[in-house]
């Protein structure tokens, strides 16, 4: 395979629903799984399609209870496409199927350079003989409304035809996801179906409960050669375009099927179904399709690219296709925020987590106008974090742990445990945390931007209204002349509460005590910054009173964070619980990655043990550089030097079951700057963690998309500890051998494609000419002004 190129060989049913995955096409807009096109959702395969922002509300009986999940919809299949071989005397074969007919030579290859996959496989039919088959697809870049799929048939010694069907099915449900199997899965309501060409079928429905259209329009024709017969067949629920076309040895057959969906959501349209009929009847054949949709593709790689050499550099390549798959310059234009598992599959239910934090920093230096729809996302379900903060008795705003349409909390209540078989109660809601995720990103993305306009209106709401809960949640501890914070979740998730108590919640977890106070600081920062004017103007919009402020800063400096044994407690009486035998435990089981379901699933509880899911405290150390972090807890009155960050980390590690891609990758960049010589290995980790499906089956739910765009992050801001502060790009690279050569372009601050390069012990900055002033260069012992036009080679020191 090149370096742009991933292959796979052979037909392998155990491993299809992970291929669908990492195989999927989208523009931002929407996207579809790379299933066969010729199949149907069931045990081995998983055709969907899924657009952004499109979510439905669905009432289930679970355990006893009525709960309510919202999901992210899969929409109607608009890829189902099979054919059969048909005979002289009028018969036809069966339907082609690799589950009943094993294909020979089967390969499917995915063209990150231009976003496009295609299959070719051969097969044997007894009566007809060999017939060979290209299918080739795309999601139009270009016009993120279009896509399209191109079928070859190739005769070897023999002539006839080709009875193929297109089909728009809106018979689908969700069901990526075996564990919510006994939910209510069927979304789709008031399916129609019709023709309104003689090439031409259409399908339109809306969701149950939000009440979106979706109109899907499909145009099939058999290019070059006119089919022998053409018939429109709309059924109940489905629209089916049936074709045959004749083929013979050294005369292919070539179907090409253009397709356009809309949805309600989309601006300037009617409605969705007339918006896809019109797209699709001017749409472009299929040879202009794909240059026009390489040619988008070509301008997104051109401002995002990385360059690492080796194995390392094509995953990464792939994480960053997968990246902007998700998040396009198309999803500027909607209202969407950065859902977990991308538009790749149902796990989390679509929901919206605090992924953004490990996303944003990537795209604040490529694709900033994207970010800040990100984080509009985040401004427009203000008023509801504030109504759930109101609800739980706090002031300011209460962001949920899972977002979906309207910023409710979407948090499931019960979640299965696979292992045992019983729903069990979710407490993941007091993960209160994001809040300050949310501040931490709109204040990356002003710093690296220098969007004033945005931090002094939008951005300035969000991290006021933040750092209000922070503070008002913030209780005095008598006698200690400290305050804490109770009743909370940290980022670990597998300690929901303390050993036999009867409610859930942890108190002083370090994290969400140290950003909360982050917070506060930089809310107070920019408070002290803006023009008075605009100060009063802010205050009177949020019904802030200037009073408040006095205990802001107090608590920014004051907040307890606990300690044990001379390292950092992930939270008070973490150091109390009883130690793991993890030695006996990775004996007895193949994986401990879920030591939170295998203990359950024994009658024990992880709650009991000092045994994480994945950085916690730890964390600190992704967010935050050294000296950051020294200066935060300086604030707080605590002395964290080297020493105890470094016994910290140790301290965490031999604890931590790594039962989230997650972990990985921020244990790689920790131990970047902590531990250099056992960095590499969690770097690998979360390289490895799509492409080889570590968790065992999860990345056919989805792809992690946090982690993918967090390990592009691990090069752009772990290996060249780029800071961007004080109108300066900061750097401070960090030597690891297996990386030791990278380069990657940005857009810093009016500048497009400012270069980046380190090879040979050397760091190379290029600045490309334009009108823009100097950007400022900050490295720990030296400043450098690299004026547009202008390239700086600076000379690393030894490590």
């Amino acid at each position: 395979m090149s370096e742009w190129t991933w292959e796979y060989e052979g037909y392998d049913p155990a491993g299809e629903r992970l291929r669908e995955s990492l195989c999927t096409l989208g523009n931002g807009c929407f996207a579809t799984r790379g299933a066969v096109p010729e199949s149907r959702a069931g045990l081995v395969h998983y055709p969907a399609t899924y657009a952004a922002g499109v979510y439905n509300r669905l009432e289930s009986a679970v355990a006893g209870r009525r709960v309510v999940n919202e999901d992210l919809v899969n929409l109607p299949n608009w890829l189902l496409l099979r054919f059969r071989p048909r005979f002289a005397d009028g018969s036809a074969g069966p339907w082609f199927s690799p589950d009943t007919c094993r294909p020979l030579d089967h390969r499917h290859s995915l063209d990150l350079r231009r976003a496009v996959l295609t299959r070719t496989f051969r097969f044997r039919d007894d009566e007809a003989g060999v017939l060979g088959v290209e299918q080739v697809r795309l999601v139009h870049m270009a016009d993120p409304h279009l896509a399209a799929l191109r079928t070859v048939f190739t005769a070897e010694e023999w002539s006839g035809e080709i009875e193929v069907e297109s089909v728009l099915d809106g018979d689908v449900t969700n069901g990526n996801v075996h564990r919510y199997r006994s939910l209510d899965r069927r979304h789709l309501v008031r399916v129609r179906t019709g023709a309104s060409a003689a090439d031409v079928t259409w399908l339109s429905c809306r969701t149950s409960a939000s009440d979106i259209g979706i109109g899907m329009a499909a145009r099939t024709v058999a290019a070059g050669r006119p089919p022998t017969a053409s018939e429109l067949r709309p059924s109940h629920r489905r629209a089916v375009h049936r074709l045959v076309v004749p083929v013979a040895p050294g005369r292919p057959a070539v179907v090409d099927r253009t397709v356009a969906l809309h949805t309600s959501r989309d601006r300037a349209i009617s409605d969705p179904l007339g918006a896809a009929l019109d797209r699709v009847a001017t749409a472009a054949d299929f040879p202009a399709l794909v240059d026009s949709h390489a040619a988008a593709w070509a301008r997104l790689w051109r401002g995002a690219d990385i360059q690492v050499p080796g194995e390392a550099g094509r995953v990464l390549r792939l994480h960053l296709f997968h990246v902007l798959q998700t998040l396009s310059p198309h999803t500027a234009d909607l209202d969407a925020g950065v859902p977990a598992r991308g538009l790749h599959g149902e796990a989390y239910r679509g929901h919206v987590f605090w992924d953004e934090l490990f996303v944003l920093p990537y795209l604040n230096l490529h694709f900033p106008e994207v970010s800040r729809a990100l984080l509009d996302y985040r401004h427009r379900r203000l008023p509801q974090a504030c109504r759930a903060a109101r609800a739980a008795g706090r002031a300011g705003a209460m962001y949920p742990w899972q977002s979906g349409s309207d910023g409710r909390e979407e948090t499931q209540q019960l979640h299965l445990n696979p292992r045992s078989g019983r729903w069990l109660p979710d407490d993941s809601r007091l993960q209160h945390h994001v809040g300050s995720a949310i501040a931490y990103n709109v204040w990356q993305y002003c710093e690296a931007t220098g969007d004033t306009e945005y931090l002094h209106t939008k951005g300035a709401e969000m991290l006021l209204q933040i750092a209000r809960f922070w503070a008002d949640s913030a209780e005095p501890a008598p006698g200690t002349g400290r305050y804490r914070i109770r009743g909370v979740v940290g980022p670990d998730e597998y300690h929901d509460r303390y050993p036999d108590a009867a409610r859930p919640g942890l108190d002083d977890n370090a994290y969400t005590n140290v950003t909360a106070a982050w917070v506060l600081g930089r809310a107070l920062d920019l408070v002290r910054r803006l023009p008075a004017w605009r100060r009063q103007e802010l205050f009177e919009r949020i019904g802030l009173d200037g009073g408040e402020l006095p205990k802001w800063e107090e608590v920014s400096r004051r907040l307890r964070v606990p300690f044990h044994q001379g390292v950092i407690s992930q939270f008070d009486g973490y150091g109390d619980l009883a130690e793991l035998d993890w030695d006996a435990y990775r004996t007895r089981y193949p994986s401990i990655r879920r030591l939170d379901r295998i203990l359950e699933a024994e009658g024990d509880s992880v709650n009991r043990y000092q045994a994480s899911k994945q950085a916690d405290v730890l964390m600190l150390g992704y967010l935050f550089s050294s000296a950051e972090l020294r200066a935060l807890f300086h604030r707080l009155g605590y002395d964290v030097d080297e020493e105890v960050w470094h016994r910290t980390v140790d301290y965490y590690l031999r604890r931590t079951s790594h039962g989230s891609t997650l972990s990985g990758l921020v244990h790689g960049l920790v131990l970047a700057r902590a531990r250099r010589a056992e960095a590499w290995s969690y770097v690998h980790e979360a390289l490895e963690a799509d492409i080889a499906d570590i968790q065992g089956g999860t990345t056919g739910e989805g792809i992690h998309l946090g982690a993918m765009a967090g390990t592009l992050d691990l090069v752009q801001r772990g290996l060249t500890g780029l800071e961007t502060r004080e109108d300066a790009l900061f750097l401070d690279p960090v030597p690891l051998p297996a990386l030791s050569e990278y380069g990657f372009s940005l857009r810093y601050r009016g500048h497009w494609g400012i270069g980046v390069r380190r090879r040979s012990g050397q760091l190379e900055i290029r600045v490309p000419d334009s009108e823009e002033s100097p950007i400022r260069v900050v490295l720990a012992d030296r400043a450098v002004s690299i004026a547009p036009g202008e390239t700086c080679t600076l000379v690393l020191p030894e490590d």
